[in-house]
């Protein structure tokens, strides 16, 4: 009798347990997945952020010792600019969202709005982090950084916004324009055109109005500084690119390892070709890694594993003899090459999106060559023409280079008063 009354109260409590276990199941889930998604995205935005630590160890590698500190300040101090005024200018610009309510109304579930701001500031501090590089060793602190405020309050921000953001309706929707008039919407997954060729294409300008550093081209006297730091900060960048590529997707539901191959094939394709190209020249073989990464980002999520391989190769050779080109028979003074890298291997990845992206080389299809080239065509146009009025015009007011005496000396005595290794002054 105990014991069979035991059963009945067990199979009420098993009963009532079901039902409540159906009750609770659908809010349990909805706040794994929502916290699950925070925290994917999260990551991502870490890996981004680490990736500045690469844009500052491949300038120091790349510069002289006597610009290092500068090298190395320009990165954190640009990336503390680019929060603020993409948090209060750029990102309400981009994506319509405003982050300045109260927690309970802005934030979202488990802070997924700040979050998703937290890695969308990623990309676009990645604007004067390029920019960087190409100006090394004879920009003025205050006015580059005044470029890339204005750059990242507005420039970029209405690329962003009409590309991923809140006016992107015509290009990058099924029915917009774009795709009614060429048969598919733009796609740039995780910004070859978007943030590379923008920071590449902006940069431009600058290097050709700030002019080449002295004696650049009448004696063999400049050369990079340190290998191991150029190439501790391709590494870096290598490994946070695959925040920047994969956590593109947004949501946990919708990563794919497709992104994380197609990155890896690219990038490895990316340094083969510029080893061969270059004849294992070692800042080419550590840079085509990044130009093959650079390529790869608009269509990662479509690419068949072989198309990327193929994407990153091109993008390697095409770093190699461009930078070549650019420097020694146009004799632009681009320090770290980032208009071929960025700028022009970002627009072959905005391209190339359209060509190995189609189903016939076994990429996922719903792309057209015509929609790719003509927004990546016009992202390098709109880019370069604002370089060229925001740097005309801080060139026209306060100057954009450092004095003869200043580049001397170096940005590391002029502007921060501190050599790179203080104690071999003593």
């Amino acid at each position: 009798m105990f014991r069979h009354s035991k059963w009945i109260s067990s199979g009420l409590l098993l009963s009532l347990s079901s039902t409540l276990s159906a009750q609770d199941a659908e809010p349990v889930g909805n706040a794994l997945a929502s916290s699950s998604d925070a925290f994917f995205i999260l990551i991502g935005a870490v890996l981004i952020l680490s990736m500045h630590a690469g844009f500052a160890f491949l300038e120091v590698g790349s510069v002289r010792q006597k610009n290092q500190v500068n090298a190395l300040n320009k990165i954190i101090c640009e990336w503390g600019f680019s929060t603020l005024i993409y948090l209060f200018v750029g990102y309400p610009l981009a994506r319509g969202l405003n982050l300045f309510g109260s927690v309970a109304e802005v934030g979202g579930v488990n802070g997924i709005e700040y979050m998703r701001f937290f890695l969308f500031l990623g990309f676009a501090a990645c604007i004067p982090a390029i920019i960087s590089g190409g100006v090394a060793e004879r920009a003025k602190f205050w006015t580059n950084s005044l470029a890339g405020i204005i750059f990242v309050g507005l420039v970029y921000p209405l690329i962003e916004g009409f590309t991923w953001g809140q006016y992107s309706d015509g290009i990058a929707t099924a029915d917009g324009w774009l795709a009614q008039t060429f048969g598919a919407p733009f796609h740039d997954f995780a910004g070859s055109a978007i943030v590379h060729g923008t920071g590449g294409w902006l940069a431009l300008p600058a290097i050709i109005l700030l002019g080449k550093r002295i004696k650049r081209y009448e004696s063999n006297s400049i050369k990079v500084s340190s290998i191991p730091f150029l190439a501790l900060g391709s590494w870096i960048l290598i490994v946070g690119w695959f925040g920047f590529n994969v956590m593109s997707a947004g949501a946990l539901e919708d990563i794919q390892g497709l992104v994380a191959m197609n990155s890896l094939l690219a990038m490895v394709g990316g340094t083969i070709a510029a080893m061969l190209f270059s004849k294992n020249d070692a800042g080419f073989v550590h840079n085509g890694a990044l130009a093959g990464l650079v390529a790869v980002c608009a269509g990662s999520d479509l690419y068949h594993p072989l198309g990327s391989l193929a994407v990153g190769a091109i993008a390697g050779a095409l770093f190699v003899f461009m930078f070549e080109i650019e420097t020694e028979k146009w004799k632009i003074d681009d320090v770290l090459g980032v208009w071929p890298l960025h700028g022009l291997c970002g627009l072959w990845g905005g391209i190339a999106a359209g060509i190995f992206g189609q189903e016939s080389l076994g990429g996922s299809g719903g792309v057209s060559f015509m929609s790719q080239l003509v927004i990546s065509c016009g992202i390098a146009v709109v880019a370069a023409l604002a370089g060229f009025i925001v740097y005309g015009a801080l060139k026209a007011a306060f100057g954009i280079r450092l004095d003869e005496q200043q580049e001397r000396i170096g940005s590391d005595l002029s502007i921060h008063h501190i050599q790179s290794n203080p104690e071999d002054a003593l």
